[in-house]
């Protein structure tokens, strides 16, 4: 896994050594991706230049660098990624008689790309990646990314120039770079804590959609086109329904997910895995100790507060499996100085709060590895979240109610203090039924406040998703009224509500969140990461899927927890879902106190011109009361804030 960064300028006025001075620019600003090398190309007689940072994983020698060309320099690639199929595409290239000059799945690819094209190569290669390919006899460019947007691509043309990366810094690092903010994408971030592809933080700069593919000859941009597409494998899984027993479909999924670990474990660098003891890094941890032939490392990230350290979980897990564990209680410390270091680790405002202890967990590892294998994707694929499993039935109960019956019953509820619901749960807790247990009781009940005055079940999705569900309100400055953002089509899942919630989470909140996530904090310590889960055959085998199989007595991903039965006793992995979170709540309240209100002051607010004071500080202060629980909301606000300091 590497950065790449690049640039075409249509007019073609520099030298060769001016633009190899500014690709080496470029990629400097994302040294951090790959420590271990770093090239530059340049056409002078077409304005290009190509740089690439390299992760050394597969082909250790310098016979792997890049950037990369063809025997003939008709093409040249700069890649970051990983081809796990590589050595398929390497074996059809010889079939041709392509001749190999090194054993990496970089090149495998490039041989592929000149003698079969670079759509019918994208559709063959099963990995992760981001992209530039520059045909120098068409005089074209290509940029391409994996098809559910594991890894990052920013582009855009500023000043007669087009400018892609890996991140925001590359684009920065050219003298053509305009730093003006996209108010759309501002918007979306308040509302989703996010800025969903295509946007990105700047107008004229856009995320290449995963599964896309754009060619680039002069300065008329064109749209990305898709050469694989979510919508299009979801109507294709529901065509073709898994029509056998459950135990059928299990022995189905643990051969396909032992031949996709079995894939992903290929690397020249060292290997392990994440492991916070849940089902999705237990499962994806169990096959890997199957299929190799030494202990497994496995990486845990603890915290002393009560109800936020899954790391006795973890342990647990780990000694049943037999791998080797690392574990590190993270003190307030420790976490707390990370958040002086978000606004350059996510390049744009990010405010995932788990976005701490993704980096915490990445920096452990990378102390003993290089690669670490995760178990992102499981809740998408497999109905994990709650809503996923409660919010069909919740819509059908809501959805009996006269619509202004609903609205003063979400009134109501929407005025219970935060300590008097967790009071009360804490109080009915014991005669709960398991699936109906949760870790923060005062948050989900908000939640629910919040559905009550949903129009119909998208209405119902969008709000358990939204962050600050009116974020003009905070803005000075509306939104112009056009919008580069649109809801994914999705094919009609035949009232399977839960299939639709979970194509629309790997539409969006999967690759802008989750991915986004993990690939900048991972690689802003120099560790790759790798998620069988999102291997597109397993996306489309869970996809296709029936409920039943998915969701059962009010819990998701059925099949999974099955599945891992068959590894780990289910005492070790059953209790209620946590997520993989920091004690926002209660930093807010003590040490982060005093950084957060200095950002929060009317001061720091009227600084940009962007942000109304008054309902962001009414929140605060509702927030230090108790009155409300706004840790989410006000979280949006300070990664905006620490984001303009650091980069306006």
């Amino acid at each position: 896994m590497c950065g790449i960064a690049g640039f075409f300028d249509f007019k073609a006025s520099a030298s060769r050594q001016a633009l190899l001075a500014q690709a080496k620019a470029m990629g400097d600003a994302v040294r951090h991706r790959g420590p271990d090398g770093r090239g530059e190309f340049a056409d002078a007689s077409a304005g290009l230049g190509l740089a690439h940072r390299r992760l050394a994983i597969i082909d250790l020698t310098d016979c792997g660098a890049q950037p990369m060309s063809t025997p003939d320099g008709r093409y040249t690639i700069v890649f970051n990624g990983e081809i796990y199929n590589f050595h398929a595409l390497r074996r059809r290239a010889e079939d041709h008689g392509y001749a190999f000059a090194s054993h990496s799945d970089t090149e495998a690819l490039l041989a592929c790309f000149s003698l079969f094209g670079v759509r019918r190569t994208l559709a063959d290669s099963v990995g992760m990646f981001a992209l530039a390919l520059w045909d120098a006899r068409e005089r074209r460019l290509v940029l391409a990314r994996d098809r559910i947007g594991e890894k990052p691509l920013y582009y855009g043309v500023m000043g007669g120039c087009l400018l892609f990366g890996s991140e925001l810094k590359a684009l920065r690092a050219h003298p053509n770079f305009e730093a003006r903010l996209d108010p759309e994408a501002l918007s979306w971030f308040l509302r989703r804590h996010y800025t969903p592809a295509p946007l990105s933080i700047y107008q004229n700069v856009r995320k290449l959609p995963p599964g896309t593919m754009l060619a680039v000859s002069g300065p008329n941009v064109g749209e990305p086109e898709p050469y694989w597409s979510l919508s299009e494998t979801l109507a294709e899984a529901m065509a073709a329904r898994f029509q056998g027993s459950e135990d059928e479909a299990l022995d189905a999924l643990d051969a396909l997910l032992r031949d996709v670990v079995r894939n992903q474990m290929i690397s020249d660098a060292p290997l392990g895995a994440f492991l916070s003891g849940g089902i999705d890094s237990s499962l994806i941890t169990a096959v890997m100790q199957q299929v190799s032939t030494n202990p497994v490392r496995t990486f845990t990230i603890g915290f002393n507060e009560p109800g936020w350290d899954e790391a006795e979980d973890a342990a647990k897990v780990a000694k049943h499996l037999g791998t080797n564990h690392t574990t590190l209680t993270a003190s307030p410390a420790q976490a707390l100085e990370v958040v002086e270091r978000l606004p350059d680790i996510y390049d744009e405002p990010f405010s995932d709060a788990s976005q701490i202890p993704t980096y915490l967990v990445s920096k452990l590892t990378r102390e003993h590895v290089t690669v670490s294998l995760s178990g992102d994707g499981g809740d998408e694929i497999f109905a994990g979240y709650n809503r996923h499993a409660v919010g069909p039935g919740l819509w059908r109960n809501m959805s009996r109610l006269p619509a202004g019956a609903r609205k003063s019953a979400g009134f109501l509820l929407g005025r219970i203090p935060p300590p008097m619901a967790d009071k009360a749960y804490r109080v009915l807790e014991p005669l709960l039924p398991e699936r109906l247990r949760m870790r923060l009781p005062a948050d989900k009940l908000a939640k629910v406040a919040g559905l009550m005055s949903a129009r119909n079940f998208q209405d119902v999705y969008a709000g358990a998703v939204t962050n600050w569900p009116e974020p003009d309100g905070l803005l000075l400055s509306q939104p112009d009224g056009g919008t580069a953002w649109r809801t994914p089509a999705l094919p009609d899942t035949g009232g399977d509500l839960t299939l639709w919630m979970q194509a629309m989470d790997a539409a969006t909140y999967l690759p802008d969140d989750i991915m986004a996530k993990v690939d900048r904090a991972s690689m802003a310590v120099s560790l790759e990461t790798r998620a069988p889960f999102l291997d597109h055959r397993i996306v489309r085998f869970g996809f296709s899927l029936p409920l039943e199989l998915r969701v059962r007595n009010g819990k998701g991903k059925r099949l999974l927890r099955r599945l891992l039965s068959r590894y780990v006793p289910a005492k070790l992995i059953e209790r209620p879902k946590m997520g993989f979170g920091v004690p926002l709540d209660q930093w807010l309240r003590g040490p982060l106190r005093p950084w957060a209100e200095d950002l929060l002051s009317t001061e720091s607010l009227k600084r940009w011109s962007l942000l109304k004071p008054a309902p962001i500080q009414a929140a605060w202060r509702e927030h230090l009361a108790g009155k409300r629980d706004h840790q989410y909301r006000l979280w949006s606000v300070l990664m905006l804030q620490a984001w303009l300091t650091r980069w306006m």
